[in-house]
């Protein structure tokens, strides 16, 4: 990658100029800013660096770590603290995340579990009622029971230890600066917040903050957050020892415990006890490229690369974007992925998961025989993969709505970072503490444990951590990166990144067209089709080949950066996210 500096880029959707011009009046006076390549289709290009955000003020916090010569681990860290602030209802300090990170100079991949556990006091019936059945998703979510020890500020520091090379407590300044001062809170935002007032209002942190007076923030409002300035300065300050030793950790367990109508079992051993987990990528061969990303307790990685591996042996590029026939292929393979999704993924250091198996090509070019007929496959079940104890689950039943965020960065040195950061659903558990967010992660879990005297892989257990559909991926062509691709969308993601990767390396879409390109997912039979895209027209003919086909919103937050002779970033013009490049 050639080192020399170009100028900066800028993509942005025109509903969000507001950000546009906060964006632009932090940027060095030497850069150009095209603030139409999103909205016109097109990529933002670079030589140096490339950052890709959901918020336009994040990706500029970030932007300014590498172009100072921070590296991609560095500039995460002033993303993540910014989005914390200014999309509250997708990630913060209280959640979780998965980073992928690819190493320019040793070419070596590494992983960073740092999703929410389960605490110790946590029983096989946390989510069951007084006669043993499952609650209702949102009596569960609402409240402290639904609540795990967070991960995102261990990730941050462990890669920040292992990567970074700037100051820690300079990664703070604008995600304090902009708490202090205030940000203008955005129409996604603003929207999101008068959703969900039913359940915001019923904590007086949450209340107070998102409903002053008792109205709802405002598109535009200047919107301030000291408590979250103090704990970025006690964090700058003192990294996680107070967040998961001291004063933080005593309030969020405070707050979990003794929360009116729906209390949490979180204690402070639990979070003294936390730790993030370095693990083995999990990679599938599809097109000459390895497709790797993040293993149990993700399913993000093994799902995605088994429905490319299953494709592998069909020419898509021949059949092209707009042949039924590729969805076909696409919505099928994607449906017997999800069905060993169902029995098989969990966190492995509780149950045993044929991660060899459920990616090696001779499995998957077996299960792909399935898909050599003309309709839609009637029924799908979970396939017979190369592992010992592997047929004793049940499948799982675990709802996972969406939400989370997206990050991908490209740095100087050409190292590549892929990491969605995540509370789980939107606004999370809906309890505040120091002005962030609490996750509700653990209702990523099976409500069940058995099924029909069978054991589900995916049940709650102390100290364990939830199945997650987050798929932030590397892809490597001769063992170097040429995409980095993630999304937000609860179990939609899987969709989300495999069709982006499709239309990225087999229709020749360049990353800006691969993200804009319409949805069509189909995880357990129904093809849902994004509203208002192309894809719309597609439903005559999949109903056609057998498919019960619904026309809906898909709002994903698909960020991508493309490298090869130069650097290309794409944002998703479904949410406020920014490339930005040098």
């Amino acid at each position: 990658m050639r080192q020399k500096l170009i100028s900066t880029g800028l993509a942005l959707i025109a509903p969000f100029a507001l950000f546009a011009q906060e964006a632009a009046d932090a940027v060095q006076p030497e850069t150009t800013i095209s603030l139409n390549s999103k909205a016109a289709g097109t990529p933002v290009e670079a030589q140096d660096w490339m950052i890709v955000a959901a918020n336009p003020l994040a990706s500029q916090a970030g932007a300014k770590v590498l172009r100072r010569g921070g590296t991609a681990a560095d500039a995460m860290i002033a993303v993540q603290t910014v989005l914390g602030l200014v999309e509250p209802q997708s990630s913060g300090l209280g959640g979780g995340a998965f980073l992928v990170w690819y190493d320019a100079e040793s070419g070596a991949l590494t992983t960073l579990d740092g999703r929410e556990t389960a605490p110790a006091d946590a029983t096989p019936r946390l989510f069951q009622d007084e006669n043993g059945e499952p609650l209702k998703f949102w009596d569960a979510v609402v409240g402290g029971r639904s609540v795990g020890v967070p991960g995102t500020p261990a990730l941050m520091e462990r890669a920040h230890q292992k990567w970074g090379n700037q100051k820690w407590d300079t990664l703070f300044e604008d995600g304090i600066a902009l708490a202090a001062g205030g940000f203008k809170v955005s129409e996604r935002l603003a929207g999101m917040i008068a959703r969900d007032s039913n359940r915001l209002v019923r904590f007086g942190g949450s209340s107070a903050y998102f409903y002053p007076a008792g109205v709802p923030l405002k598109e535009g409002k200047i919107l301030r957050n000291p408590d979250y300035a103090e704990t970025l300065r006690d964090l700058a300050k003192n990294r996680t020892m107070n967040f998961y030793n001291g004063d933080i950790a005593r309030e969020i367990v405070r707050t979990v415990r003794n929360t009116s109508g729906n209390p949490g079992v979180l204690s402070m051993s639990d979070m003294r006890g936390y730790e993030v987990k370095e693990r083995a990528s999990v990679c599938a061969a599809y097109r000459a490229h390895e497709v790797c990303g993040m293993g149990p307790p993700s399913s993000g990685a093994l799902t995605v690369g088994q429905i490319l591996g299953m494709l592998d042996g069909y020419d898509l590029a021949a059949l092209g974007a707009e042949n039924p026939q590729s969805w076909r292929l696409i919505g099928d393979a994607s449906r017997l992925a999800f069905a060993d999704r169902g029995r098989y993924m969990a966190d492995s250091d509780f149950v045993p998961v044929p991660v060899k198996g459920l990616v090696d090509p001779e499995y998957l070019a077996q299960r792909a025989e399935a898909l050599d007929g003309g309709p839609a496959l009637e029924t799908v079940s979970a396939g017979m993969p190369a592992f010992d104890h592997a047929m004793l689950w049940a499948d799982d039943e675990s709802i996972e709505l969406p939400s989370t965020s997206h990050i991908s960065i490209v740095d100087s040195y050409g190292n590549a970072l892929s990491m969605t950061t995540t509370i789980e659903n939107a606004f999370g558990s809906r309890l505040m503490v120091r002005g962030f967010l609490l996750n509700n992660e653990l209702t990523d879990f099976s409500f069940r444990t058995h099924k029909e005297g069978v054991p589900i892989a995916n049940a709650v257990a102390p100290g364990k951590r939830p199945r997650s559909s987050m798929a932030p991926t590397i892809v490597l062509k001769d063992g170097r990166p040429v995409l980095v691709v993630g999304s937000p969308g609860g179990s939609r993601i899987i969709g989300y990144v495999a069709k982006t990767i499709v239309a990225h390396l087999d229709w020749g879409m360049d990353v800006q067209q691969a993200v804009s390109l319409g949805h069509a997912v189909n995880r357990f039979g129904t093809y849902d089709l994004e509203a208002g895209s192309a894809m719309e027209a597609m439903a005559p003919e999949l109903e056609a080949l057998g498919y019960k086909v619904k026309i809906r919103d898909l709002n994903s937050g698909i960020n991508a950066i493309s490298i090869g002779d130069s650097l290309l970033g794409g944002a998703d013009p479904r949410r406020e996210g920014v490339a930005l490049g040098k």
